[in-house]
């Protein structure tokens, strides 16, 4: 089943807790990025607004941590509301990042950057929930789709199936109408969708026009 997860990065946050409930009704997960402006070259939220958020909706809270240190940041998040939380490939140790989260009863993601080959997150499946290939260098919503990513992707869903593990695997950066069924195609089943969601004249409508791409 395909799962649509718009992302806030590209919503106005002057008037965040009302864009996410015009998206909820059509939204599986709610994907949130964060970013320290170091790991990045951007700088967004962190655990305070997942914390106000939480008291507007009950939708899975995705939280993307596109963060040079996570393990400082991962108990506040949990405390804060986040069901899961994805840190990237390109750092050190990330094995005892998946140790806290789950002592921190949050799902574990794996983020892999356009650029880092895939063999550095195809021996943590059996240890992960959800993998999440960049389609975009992140850092910034309204990129345009990076297509050779799809191969990746065609690889990924063939060892998670090979390895018959419950992995999620997440698409982000450039989805929309167009491209989602591409990523479809190559096997993802995950979709995060800013600025293809949240600058539609009709958000939520947007959403369901993906989600129809898709199917």
């Amino acid at each position: 089943m395909s799962r649509i997860a718009p992302s806030i990065l590209s919503a106005d946050f002057a008037c965040l807790g009302d864009a996410v409930a015009t998206v909820a009704p059509e939204a599986d997960l709610l994907h949130v990025d964060v970013m320290d402006g170091h790991f990045v070259p951007n700088l967004t939220i962190g655990p305070p607004v997942v914390k106000s958020l939480r008291r507007r909706t009950d939708l899975y809270f995705d939280c993307h941590l596109m963060v040079d240190n996570p393990g400082d940041f991962l108990e506040d998040f949990a405390a804060a509301g986040a069901n899961g939380c994805t840190v990237h490939a390109e750092l050190d140790d990330v094995t005892s990042l998946f140790g806290e989260m789950r002592r921190l009863g949050l799902d574990v993601g794996l983020a892999v950057n356009p650029e880092t080959p895939l063999e550095a997150a195809l021996p943590h499946l059996a240890h992960i929930d959800l993998l999440l290939l960049m389609t975009v260098h992140p850092g910034f919503g309204g990129q345009e789709f990076i297509a050779d990513v799809m191969d990746k992707v065609k690889v990924a869903r063939h060892e998670i199936d090979r390895g018959e593990v419950q992995v999620a695997l997440q698409v982000d950066g450039g989805i929309s109408e167009k491209t989602a069924p591409i990523a479809a195609a190559a096997g993802a089943d995950t979709f995060v969708a800013g600025s293809a969601i949240f600058h539609a004249d009709d958000p939520l409508k947007a959403a369901k026009r993906i989600r129809k791409a898709i199917a």
